[in-house]
Formats: C-alpha cells, structure tokens, sequence
C-alpha cells in the first residue's frame, strides 16, 4: 500500500467531528449521568464549535494552541461574555481530554488555554416580607392558589431547584419526619428538613387541592405538583408559576424561583450553619460553589460579631 493510500485509509477509518461528538455526549451521559439540560448545554457549545473549524478548514483532531486562541478571539469580536466563553472553554476541554483517552488524537491544545477571568456577580435574593407578599399573591386563587402557595413555601423552605422540584413524587415528602428527599445533579439523593410551616401548606395542597387537579388527567397520580390539566408539572410550567406570582405581588422581576434557592444558602450562614452543612443541603457537590454565598451574608455576620464579642462596639 502506497504512503497516500495509507492516509486515505486512516481519515476513512476515523469519525468526522460531528460523530465523534455524538459518542462524546453519549458517554457524558452514561459515566457521568449528566442532567438533560447540561448534555444538551455540551451539545449546543461544541456544535458551535464545529461549525466554526469547517469554516475555517481546521482538523480538529490537529488543531493548534493558537487556532483555539483564535476561535476565543472571534466570539470575543462578537461579544459573547466571560461566563460565555469560559463556559464554551471548558466544554472544549473536556472534549478533548475525552479524545485523548479514548484514542483519536494525541494532541490537547485546549489544556494550556487559560480562562477569561469572569467579573464576580452576587446571587440575588428575596427578603421574609416579600415572600409574604409573595404567599398573599396567591390568595383567593382556589385550588391553584393553594398549589402555588406550597410551591413557593417549598422553595423557601428547601432551597431546592425548580428542576428538583418538578420531579418530586408525593410519597418524596415526609410529612411526619417533616422533610423531603430531593434528587439533585447526577442523581445524587439529599434530604432536607422543612420547617412546620412549610408542612402545613404542603398539607393543606394535598388534602383538598391536589385532589381535584389529579382527577383533570391522567398519568400523574404520583407527582407532588401537577398542572390544571392534572398533569406532572415540568419545570418550566413551574417556573411560570412562580413568575406569574411574582408579577402579581408586584415585586422584582429579577426574583427567580433560584433566587429562593440563594435565600436559603444565605439565610442559614448568616442563622451560624457551617458551610460543609450548607453544602450537604444545596446539593453542591464543590465547596467552592457554596462559598459564594458567604459574601451575602458577611454584613449580617459582622453585626453579630460586634453585638457577641466583649470588645465588639
């Protein structure tokens, strides 16, 4: 076999990117049991950047250090920002760590590349009246009323994520121990303690409200918030929820069902929970995602260093 029949044979015998790309987020999948939204996040980033090296006529099983620096310098150009960029970096990266181990190229330009430094913007989060506004939202509102209240008590109380949220069943609530198993990211399981009020709205949901919703349809006889259609509510049906509560109590627009979530972090450091703890209970499974939340609740931890030290005022 001639030198140029021999590389013919190898281009032949090796995946063009696109394929290799779905093996990629195939096994992201399977060894990682990524989230659907997150496989999908990878998916969306690489495609984009495998548009990007058949438009310039890069290999990308040879590509170089400074064509990757060039790619980052055209999403620079078009003005993506540093979260952006940092976040289509690194799903590079781990494409290429994947290529590497697996065989089809010897070559990480990616590893060397640095990060864009990312401007640090603090989580927002919502003050105890208006959650109460919040609550009052959903007053007068019959059996919906009733379910939106228990969601957004449950967000409070758990600062569980919407997509947690929306795949609870009933029998994930105990109501008697008062806490619920939550299934985070990458399937990990956490229970959370909530507090009696939050058990007294989840009670009066599922003794009078949920009922009458069930009966509307079919096929969600086991999840704990369902839809005027009787329906498993998704996350983004969730999501509407709560932001339909928040447009008629009036309050911020940028007050998010995660912004509950930043609520609990922060209320339970500035209440003396440790961070290790707080950790356990977001479900993070990097302590330095949890620390973040140290910063909102650093003015309230220094009033009470100065109100409990003797030397304090």
């Amino acid at each position: 076999m001639t030198v140029d029949a021999m590389g013919d044979a190898t281009a032949a015998a090796t995946p063009n990117l696109d394929a290799l790309l779905r093996r990629f987020l195939s096994d992201l999948s399977v060894t990682r049991n990524l989230s659907e939204n997150t496989i999908r996040a990878y998916g969306t980033d690489l495609a984009a950047y495998a548009r990007w090296t058949r438009r310039q006529g890069v290999d990308p099983l040879d590509v170089t250090h400074s064509q990757l620096r060039a790619y980052l310098g055209e999403l620079v150009r078009a003005r993506y920002s540093s979260r952006t960029l940092n976040r289509r970096l690194s799903a590079i990266r781990t494409l290429y760590r994947w290529l590497v181990r697996e065989g089809y190229t010897d070559k990480d330009a990616a590893a060397a590349i640095a990060s864009p430094k990312v401007a640090r913007t603090l989580p927002k989060t919502i003050t105890d009246p208006d959650v109460c506004q919040l609550l009052g939202a959903c007053d007068e509102d019959g059996v919906i009323g009733l379910r939106d209240r228990a969601l957004i008590e449950l967000l409070y109380a758990s600062g569980a994520r919407i997509s947690e949220i929306s795949r609870l069943d009933v029998g994930d609530i105990d109501r008697e121990r008062r806490q619920v198993t939550l299934l985070g990211k990458g399937g990990k399981e956490r229970i959370v303690p909530l507090y009696d009020m939050c058990i007294d709205e989840l009670d009066a949901y599922l003794l009078t409200a949920r009922p009458a919703l069930v009966v509307r349809g079919e096929g969600a006889s086991e999840a704990l918030f369902v839809s005027t259609r009787g329906r498993r509510m998704s996350a983004a049906a969730l999501r509407e929820a709560f932001e339909r509560r928040v447009r008629l109590a009036g309050l911020d627009a940028d007050i998010t069902p995660h912004a509950m979530r930043h609520t609990y972090a922060t209320e339970l450091l500035s209440g003396g929970a440790d961070l290790r703890s707080v950790q356990e209970l977001l479900g993070h499974s990097s302590l330095s995602t949890t620390q973040i939340y140290t910063h909102l609740s650093v003015d309230r931890l220094k009033a009470a260093a100065r109100q409990a030290h003797p030397r304090g005022e």
